[in-house]
């Protein structure tokens, strides 16, 4: 199949172009690189050994990615394309419904210009913000508690009307938990120079001395141990969520939202503890206040993922901190030498 990847010079659309043409299908990548990274394309041809068709296109820009599309004949979208930052998107409202849900309707109209009606959407957990049953599953209600979770709700939603109006659509939401980890061959994982709300590539900057300590924000949830609890699932597991959801696709109509997972909650300070176990370095940390639009406990019930996609994370919490300080230190190497 041809797939049109939208944002796949970024951490998750990086990986899945690459896992998705190791399954033998073809993709092309339009991405605007305000995020991605201009190396990716080149990255993901030495890991599949398959030159990557990519356009420096931002899909708001519907000229452009009309011209994209009467280049190539799609068979289905996925799209990755947006901000992702909770905290940046509290004080920045605007730029996040515009390069977030203004952009997604301008990609879905263009689909629906060229007859192509097949679409993954990269949502996110945070749609269902404060619950109160825990694990999460497809069937809670959406309760957003930030821009950047309010944008990624309101695409789901305009998918789904899209769906109810014209039966021949199918989607598929994917609702991701906290992505962590890099590539096996190292060549693509989680820029450490680009600015980040997860924690992850906050425990790298310490680990490798670029921080002085790592700032712990809320340490008195309701939790075991005070602080967030969330579910981390290994890049590469999420990659391969989407070679199965691109088979549902094609197998079933209408609009359809699954978890992406563990299943497993892990607190702030179960993580920085397994780092540390799991690769020998102690990371100091500083107490600090709750960030706004953050939420105490967040992780997935993947059972319907697993009936219905036929897709289980498998990788664990020691190869996420492993293969992610591996990759974090060579970058940061490679910025040095240069």
């Amino acid at each position: 199949m041809n797939i049109l990847i939208a944002g796949g010079c970024g951490y998750i659309g990086s990986h899945t172009a690459a896992e998705l043409i190791s399954r033998g299908h073809d993709i092309v990548i339009c991405d605007s690189l305000v995020r991605g990274s201009i190396d990716a394309p080149d990255a993901i041809a030495e890991i599949t050994g398959k030159k990557v068709c990519f356009y420096r296109v931002d899909i708001s820009d519907t000229e452009s990615l009309c011209a994209v599309f009467e280049k190539h004949r799609f068979d289905a979208v996925i799209n990755f394309a947006g901000l992702k930052s909770v905290s940046e998107s509290v004080l920045m409202p605007l730029s996040y419904y515009r390069s977030n849900v203004c952009a997604a309707v301008s990609l879905l109209e263009v689909m629906y210009r060229y007859n192509v009606r097949k679409i993954i959407f990269s949502s996110s957990a945070s749609v269902y913000g404060k619950n109160d049953i825990m694990p999460l599953t497809e069937a809670c209600a959406k309760n957003p508690s930030s821009p950047y979770a309010r944008s990624k709700s309101m695409i789901e939603d305009i998918i789904l009307d899209l769906c109810s109006s014209d039966d021949r659509w199918s989607a598929v939401m994917l609702r991701y938990f906290n992505p962590v980890g890099a590539h096996s061959s190292l060549l693509i994982g989680e820029d450490p120079k680009i600015p980040s709300d997860n924690i992850m590539p906050h425990i790298i900057k310490t680990a490798l001395g670029e921080k002085s300590c790592l700032d712990i924000f809320g340490t008195d949830y309701e939790t075991e141990d005070g602080t967030g609890v969330r579910d981390y699932i290994h890049i590469s597991d999420l990659a391969k969520g989407h070679v199965c959801a691109l088979g549902r696709l094609f197998t079933s109509s209408g609009y359809e939202a699954f978890n992406l997972g563990t299943g497993k909650g892990c607190s702030v300070l179960e993580l920085v503890r397994i780092f540390e176990e799991s690769t020998g370095i102690k990371i100091p940390v500083k107490l600090s206040p709750r960030r706004p639009g953050d939420v105490s406990v967040c992780y997935a019930d993947t059972s319907l993922a697993e009936k219905v996609l036929e897709w289980k994370a498998e990788e664990s919490l020691e190869d996420m901190c492993r293969s992610s300080l591996s990759y974090a230190a060579q970058e940061l190497r490679k910025t040095d030498q240069n």
